[in-house]
């Protein structure tokens, strides 16, 4: 007798495998979806998973082709290219189908950075005349789909979620708008399907956006990733919760009474004992709360005459990262929760006393940042037609630590955000990136020179393009902290590690510093910061005949106590923004101290003089971290890019990243 090949004898959770690989169900990554784009002019990968050893079959337009899927169900398959056009529809069959429709073949652009790349149409906050240009968004050959936020401390095979949109006035406003107006540029100067894959996240570093193996064989950042080697989610959690518990035993935290808690506030409570910290500024800054999460407490008291007292005033806080509960003399007069909004709260006749006045604020930190921060002008009180600067030494103690139990955030290892949100679909082919990110890594801003090219590298390598175009946005001006030649800025020495990473082949940079905004750090214009993005991505990966850029110093000579500067990229020529003369140069002597300069625009050179320089050697412009001011531009609109002449030590030269801080 012949026995049948059955196993009886097979353990139990083995049948349960084999019956559950049989029985899996067909599927196709979250990238591919109705309504998408696929690149045009390249191989078009497709994959999945479905049964092991089951037969797919893809049919696309005119193509059809089959694969069997592996051992563990994944398959993959790579289409010939196709031109520009669609609607198309993508079926992929074993014995069950998927269908997808609408489909479109044009050029894919992801799109990735911080917060200024994330910053939607209309949301947390919006774009200049923001109902007027989303009534407008009718692009249906313009798709859209934005990347659900998502760390995994190893390459994810999949994204967490999202979907691919038409662009319409329906779905634009919480869509980037930096990619929005990028995409409705190319769109209209390529009359192609553009699809804009946003993948972003707000205040995150970038070292959390490349990939471990980058990390691991770049000369520069091999010895320090070995402090953070590969390692999973569950233990990043464990490894963090034993940090937390260190730091908490570093600062020392007395849990506060509850009723002296409640005494915190009031304008009798002897806050003598509790450290001080200089305001407008985040705490992280501060060497040791530069890893807290919790709740602060900040007292400030001010001095008010009886001539002071007789109106209502207004409390200007400036912006709170994240939630704050604000009292003047014991009674709360405010509160809100947001990292990027102004407080203004109005204080009521009555609320404040003539002598000895109290303002206690109760801030609440989840991650990154924390404290009362912004401009030093945006801090003051309003009474009686004067403004009282609060700007300066507050008392301040801490009232607890925040203990994470949803895992790991975005800056807490290197590369989880490479992981969660780019890894996933890393075989899709795509034209290019745009990337808007810096201001998470300023006080790191040399070191940037080494991260950034790593980043361009890193994707071109994992995408399969060695030369795929990379456009990316210089900083905006925004006064960080007041920084400028003289006194050392962060933001500037950032921008000129942005501006070497032009060195790299198939890259562009767009400059913003004439779009800023000094008090805030996400300035609302964002249709320029697409639109010179655009311009470049035309020029140089497209090929039109356009000029794409502003004057970029070139070289300079000494004429007596005047020093010549020549630029390229003059377009048709070197303008002063505003007609109101040229702002924005500085020169030093060898005492390396800057003055302002004067500067004329002749014969499309640029000269300069201060008569407090009467040998100079060096020229800096738009050397600043709010370099608004600044106005070379050329002819066709474009801004100056900022320089210096000078190899001058740098502020940031000895900052390193620190991988497990």
């Amino acid at each position: 007798m012949i026995k049948k090949p059955f196993r009886k004898g097979l353990p139990l959770f083995l049948l349960l495998l084999i019956q559950g690989q049989l029985n899996a169900q067909l599927q196709l990554a979250t990238i591919f979806g109705d309504s998408m784009v696929l690149q045009r002019n390249a191989p078009i990968k497709i994959w999945g998973s479905a049964g092991a050893g089951e037969q797919v079959t893809i049919n696309f337009h005119q193509q059809q082709k089959k694969i069997t899927a592996d051992k563990n169900g994944v398959w993959k398959i790579s289409l010939a290219p196709e031109k520009a056009g669609g609607p198309y529809t993508l079926q992929v069959k074993t014995k069950e189908t998927i269908t997808l429709n609408g489909i479109l073949v044009g050029d894919v652009w992801i799109c990735s950075g911080q917060s200024n790349m994330e910053f939607p149409m209309k949301g947390w906050s919006s774009v200049l005349n923001a109902d007027e240009e989303i009534a407008k968004a009718t692009h249906p050959s313009i798709r859209l789909f934005t990347v659900t936020k998502n760390v995994s401390a190893l390459p994810a095979n999949e994204l967490k979620g999202g979907e691919w949109q038409t662009c319409t006035p329906a779905n634009i406003p919480p869509f980037s708008a930096v990619a929005y107006y990028f995409g409705v540029a190319l769109q209209r100067d390529l009359d192609v399907p553009i699809g804009l894959i946003n993948s972003t996240w707000g205040g995150t570093q970038i070292e959390a956006w490349i990939s471990h193996t980058s990390f691991e064989q770049s000369p520069y950042y091999r010895d320090i990733i070995k402090k953070a080697p590969q390692v999973s989610t569950d233990e990043l959690i464990r490894n963090r919760q034993v940090k937390e518990r260190e730091y908490s035993d570093l600062l020392k935290i007395e849990v506060p009474d509850s009723a002296d808690l409640l005494k915190w506030p009031t304008i009798g409570y002897n806050d003598k004992g509790w450290s001080e910290m200089n305001l407008p500024g985040l705490w992280d800054y501060q060497p040791n709360l530069a890893r807290l999460d919790g709740t602060v407490w900040f007292r400030k008291n001010i001095y008010l005459s009886e001539q002071d007292v007789i109106s209502e005033a207004s409390l200007h806080l400036g912006m709170v990262d994240d939630v704050d509960e604000t009292y003047v003399n014991g009674v709360k007069v405010g509160g809100m929760n947001g990292w990027n909004i102004n407080r203004v709260y109005t204080l009521g006749k009555g609320s404040l006393k003539a002598g000895d006045n109290v303002i206690a604020v109760r801030v609440d930190d989840s991650g990154g940042g924390g404290g009362i921060y912004g401009d030093t002008s945006n801090l003051f009180l309003a009474v009686n037609g004067k403004k009282f600067s609060l700007t300066g030494p507050w008392h301040y103690r801490v009232a607890k630590l925040a203990h994470n139990t949803n895992g790991v955030g975005a800056n807490d290892y290197p590369s989880l955000l490479y992981n969660g949100m780019i890894h996933p679909f890393h075989q899709l082919a795509v034209k290019g990136v745009i990337w808007y990110q810096g201001e998470a890594n300023a006080t790191r801003a040399y070191e940037y020179r080494k991260a950034m090219p790593l980043l361009i590298n890193d994707w071109r390598l994992r995408f399969g393009n060695g030369s795929m175009p990379f456009y990316y946005v210089q900083l905006a001006s925004y006064n960080e902290g007041n920084g400028n030649s003289n006194a050392g800025s962060t933001w500037a020495e950032l921008r000129e590690s942005q501006a070497l990473t032009l060195n790299i082949p198939q890259t562009g940079m767009a400059i913003t510093t004439d779009i800023g905004e000094s008090n805030d750090i996400h300035p609302r214009n964002k249709k320029d910061v697409g639109e010179r993005l655009a311009a470049l991505a035309l020029k140089q990966t497209y090929g039109k005949n356009k000029t794409a850029m502003g004057p970029v110093y070139k070289s300079m000579t000494k004429n007596g106590q005047q020093l010549v500067l020549v630029f390229s990229n003059q377009g048709k020529g070197l303008v002063d923004k505003g007609n109101n003369g040229l702002k924005g140069f500085e020169i030093a002597g060898a005492d390396r101290k800057f003055y302002p300069a004067v500067a004329t625009i002749k014969n499309q050179t640029i000269l300069l003089s201060a008569p407090q320089v009467l040998v100079p050697v060096a020229v800096r412009y738009a050397w600043s971290d709010d370099a608004g001011t600044a106005n070379l531009f050329n002819q066709e609109g474009f801004p100056a890019a900022p320089f210096r002449t000078d190899n001058w030590p740098l502020t940031t030269l000895k900052n390193k990243y620190n991988p497990v801080p």
